[in-house]
């Protein structure tokens, strides 16, 4: 027995040396000190031996345990390093190389007309309030007193869900003004707010988009009228594309939602395809404003004998292609970097100026 100890202790010394890599290593780590490896199962069989024998062989069986693991665990920290130095030959670094060229990203005009027109509002007082795009009908048509038959409920215009919720089918907002509506049935006026977000409609060709973005306003209160949403959109326009005595003109329009209604038109003028605002006698109409009708107050629990306000909403997108010369809009989301380059912008060193509220 003693000399099948002295022969095991070579074998596996000869095999512990001679192993190349981790893995075959432990290959014969099992071999020998597994559940079923050879000195593992001379241990067991040490019930059969005469007990004069017994302790004997015993300590020579730990001590051959003991000599193969110290080997292995020799064998496996020189493996290991010889490993990490030949990683460390491949994968090293020549620092005599240049750097990467790093490029600083910029601000996409959306973001940035967003931010400009969040800027001026804040500026007059208003906060800003968000809600969930995906909608339940009577929030995005019904409060707004816009009639069953209306075509922006038809299928070609909206973007509907199959799921319902009480026989009504969920829709994707056609306009942020359902946030609104929430804003007017959880606070009581005054209020005064803006609604940025996205909106879904289905359009698309150069100047329509089946996701784009607007932002709103809503001012509640006893004492506001016409002549103070004059003010607040005059005031805007010209703030926004720098422009002191840029021509501001509101022409009578009709929006289920608003009564009275008006288009709201800045200066401009046209000549060898180039478009010029504040010059010239024409007109270009960008934004859509009025005085709340008194019956979406009623649907929102705002006594209309006692309130009254005005409301306006214009496109992120079309602010942003007239201020900056963007000629379409599809190119909005083509995500072509050259474009990204070429009509980006630094961030703004904007102060925080207004709150945000989610509904």
């Amino acid at each position: 027995m003693m000399d099948s100890i002295i022969v095991i202790k070579s074998e596996f010394s000869n095999l512990i040396n001679d192993a190349e890599n981790i893995e075959i290593l432990e290959e014969v780590r099992i071999a020998a000190l597994g559940k079923k490896g050879r000195i593992t199962s001379l241990m067991k069989n040490l019930g059969q031996i005469e007990p004069e024998e017994r302790k004997l062989m015993g300590q020579n069986l730990n001590i051959l345990k003991q000599d193969i693991t110290s080997l292995l665990e020799t064998k496996k920290v020189e493996l290991e390093t010889a490993s990490l130095n030949a990683r460390l030959l491949q994968e090293r670094v020549d620092t005599t190389l240049p750097s990467r060229p790093e490029e600083l990203g910029t601000i996409h005009p959306i973001s940035q007309t967003t931010d400009e027109l969040i800027s001026i509002f804040g500026e007059m007082g208003f906060s800003v309030a968000e809600g969930p795009n995906i909608e339940e009908d009577w929030y995005n048509f019904t409060a707004l007193n816009i009639p069953v038959d209306h075509p922006a409920r038809q299928e070609h215009d909206t973007f509907y869900i199959n799921a319902e919720k009480d026989g009504q089918r969920m829709v994707l907002r056609t306009h942020t003004s359902p946030v609104q509506i929430r804003t007017m049935q959880k606070h009581e006026p005054p209020i005064r707010i803006i609604v940025p977000g996205r909106t879904y409609r289905c359009d698309h060709d150069a100047t329509h988009s089946p996701m784009f973005h607007q932002i709103e306003g809503l001012v509640i209160d006893e004492a506001t009228h016409m002549g103070h949403l004059k003010g607040c959109l005059i005031e805007m326009c010209r703030t926004f594309f720098g422009i002191e005595n840029l021509p501001v003109r509101f022409r009578p329009s009709y929006f289920p939602f608003t009564e009275p209604s008006a288009e709201v038109d800045i200066g401009c003028s046209f000549g060898d395809g180039i478009l010029k605002i504040g010059e010239g006698d024409d007109w270009l109409e960008i934004l859509g404003s009025g005085m709340v009708n008194p019956r979406v107050l009623e649907n929102c629990g705002v006594d209309s004998q006692k309130f009254q306000g005005f409301a306006f909403g214009m496109g992120v997108e079309r602010m942003a292609m007239l201020k900056y010369g963007i000629p379409d809009l599809r190119t909005f989301y083509d995500s072509d970097m050259r474009w990204l380059k070429h009509y980006g912008f630094q961030p703004l060193d904007i102060p925080s100026l207004v709150g945000r509220a989610s509904l």
